[in-house]
């Protein structure tokens, strides 16, 4: 185990860097943490999605690195492997993002693949995250949920990916810019029908706003105020109690015989057909034996 640990961190006789995700406010510079800057401070590099929004955060914290890194998706296939080297010649790397977890819907999830290939230690530095504060305040199911990220732009993409959420019981999470929120919404309540939605909009700015309704109420909402700043779309998942009660809805005007011979143009055979007509209607099997034979 000892050689291992030490193949991990050794190269050439020299110690490896780390790479370090730090999270930075996604809009309340008083979100950053004590440890997000004191790792910032203590790092040779600082790889960032833009330089210029993460210059102003570092000059507020009189943060000054050796090197301030350009890392977004049109340039990570160059500066990811560029990055790793850096960090195998010894130095600590921290990667941000514009606001939030890195790695969260930008390129940094990449970064993360090519340290650990390198056997790279990657820290996280936890804080401020726009999704999860947007669900914990939005009254909906907190016990299971989906960030799914922002949505695709064409409508037949979207329309498929909420085709998928039909049946999903855990609350759904998206992020939306100002200028697609209608057109998300609108299909939206097309696909998944008048579900409960949350807009939290420039959450811990100054004008943080919440919109709490359906679909179609948040539309109207969004009608007489149009769009502004960035969104956290938070969507009610399905309730299981419609869920079972559709799934069993099927079956009701069926005889038993109708039912098990359903299952068995499905290509199940006929002992199999039973079971699953006997757990349909919660009988036992020896029931539906006795019925049918």
């Amino acid at each position: 185990m000892k050689a291992a640990v030490q193949k991990s961190f050794i190269t050439g006789g020299e110690e490896r860097g780390k790479l370090y995700l730090v999270a930075t406010p996604i809009g309340n510079l008083d979100d950053m943490t004590f440890r997000a800057i004191n790792t910032l401070k203590s790092c040779s590099i600082i790889a960032a999605e833009d330089t210029r929004q993460t210059r102003k955060l570092l000059t507020h914290f009189d943060i000054t690195p050796e090197m301030l890194f350009s890392y977004h998706e049109h340039n990570k296939a160059a500066s990811g492997p560029e990055l790793i080297r850096y960090i195998i010649e010894g130095k600590n790397l921290a990667l941000v993002s514009d606001a939030g977890l890195p790695a969260i819907s930008d390129p940094g999830s990449d970064l993360v693949k090519l340290a650990l290939e390198a056997e790279i230690s990657v820290i996280p530095i936890p804080g401020a995250n726009a999704a999860l504060s947007a669900l914990i305040a939005s009254g909906l199911d907190t016990e299971r949920f989906t960030f799914a990220g922002f949505p695709p732009r064409e409508k037949k993409d979207l329309e498929r990916l909420l085709q998928s959420f039909q049946v999903s019981h855990g609350t759904i999470l998206f992020y939306e810019s100002p200028h697609r929120i209608v057109r998300t919404l609108t299909v939206l309540k097309e696909t998944l029908g008048e579900r409960r939605v949350v807009l939290a909009r420039e959450l811990t700015k100054l004008h943080e706003e919440w919109v709490r309704g359906t679909a179609e109420q948040c539309l109207a909402r969004l009608e007489e105020h149009p769009p502004l700043g960035e969104y956290c779309l938070v969507v009610e998942g399905k309730n299981e109690a419609e869920e079972e009660e559709e799934r069993q809805a099927w079956w009701q005007s069926l005889s038993l015989e109708a039912h098990v011979a359903h299952y068995e143009t499905e290509g199940l055979t006929r002992k199999d057909a039973m079971k699953r007509t006997a757990t349909d209607r919660s009988i036992s099997k020896r029931d539906v034996y006795n019925a049918l034979l």
